[in-house]
This record gives C-alpha cells, structure tokens and sequence, in this order.
C-alpha cells in the first residue's frame, strides 16, 4: 500500500512540475530534465509512470480542457453566457492551467498529433456547444447559422484569452463580455 501511495505521490509531483514549466516557458522549457529536477524524481521514475514527455504534456494539457468545461457531465443546459462566463472563471480562478490551455493549443504541432487532434476535438465541441445554447436562445437561428456565430465567438474569446496569457493584467471578462454582446 505504501508503495502505491508514493506512486501517486510521484505521479502528482510530475504533472504538478509538467504544468508549472508549460506555464512559465511553455514547450521550451518542459524538457525531460527540467520535469524531473523540478519534481525530484529521476528519469527512471519517470519512466515508470510516462512513457514519454509527451504523454506527460499530454496529461496536463487533457486537465487543461477539462478545466474550461462549465458543464462536464453534458447536460446540454448552459447558456451563451454560462459558456463565456466559464471561460472567465477558468483564467482567473486557473491562471496557470489557463496558459497551458492557450500555450498548449497555440503550440499545435509541437504538442504532437496526439495533443492537436484533442485540442481540435475539444473545439469542435465547444463549436457545437456554443451553437447549441444559441439555438436554444434564438429558435430563429439555422444550424449553419448558430455554427458561423460560435465559431467566430469562439475565435473572439480564443483570441482574448492569448492577449490574456502576454499580458496577465488585461481585463479578460471585460472583452469577453463584450465579444458576447456582439454575437447576442
């Protein structure tokens, strides 16, 4: 039992170490070294958990995109403004996890294929979920319609949140705020 506990232990300090470099210096500065100095462990610990760096990267950024979720279980009952509101929170409750979110999705192919493909999946929900609650909002609104409009709220906010992660002190929920007004 004890043996597994320091596993866990282990495992928690990597991912802590993985984030805390994405967040800093982004893909750079996430080397192997620099997770295994950061967390104390030695490069064979880390093998017996990760299979690579990548699968560490992996774990942080799949915890990113969960994160910015209002609504994990799918019910289907958020709004617009749940949905950008969500994403408010998520910078300014999770500012580090935000900056691996945006440092991650904005690094596309050196994430690796594996993390793009997430991060286009994952958008692609967003898209839906978006066009879903402004379909609900406004009956009156195509399916085609309701999908030009969240993608383009959805490039807006994506847009904000990477001035957000140059910038810490820009006002995020201002803009978003806005951008949701634009698209009301």
């Amino acid at each position: 039992m004890a043996r597994y506990q320091v596993g866990i232990e282990t495992k928690a300090r990597i991912i802590e170490a993985t984030r805390s470099l994405l967040a800093e210096g982004g893909l750079d500065a996430t080397t192997l070294k620099a997770i295994c100095d950061r967390a104390k462990v030695r490069s064979g610990s880390f093998y017996n958990l990760f299979g690579s760096k990548e699968d560490a990267i992996i774990h942080v950024v799949r915890e990113s995109i969960r994160a910015v979720d209002p609504d994990p279980d799918r019910v289907g009952t958020d709004t617009v403004d749940d949905l950008v509101d969500a994403y408010s929170r998520f910078l300014q409750e999770e500012p580090e996890m935000a900056r691996v979110y945006v440092i991650a999705a904005l690094a596309g192919e050196s994430t690796g294929d594996s993390a793009r493909r997430q991060f286009l999946r994952h958008h692609m929900r967003r898209v839906e979920r978006f066009g879903d609650a402004m379909q609900r909002s406004d009956p009156s609104l195509t399916p085609e319609a309701a999908h030009v409009e969240a993608e383009l709220l959805l490039g807006a906010l994506d847009g904000l949140a990477f001035r957000w992660a140059l910038d810490q002190t820009f006002d995020f929920p201002k803009y978003a705020l806005l951008a949701r007004e634009r698209f009301n």
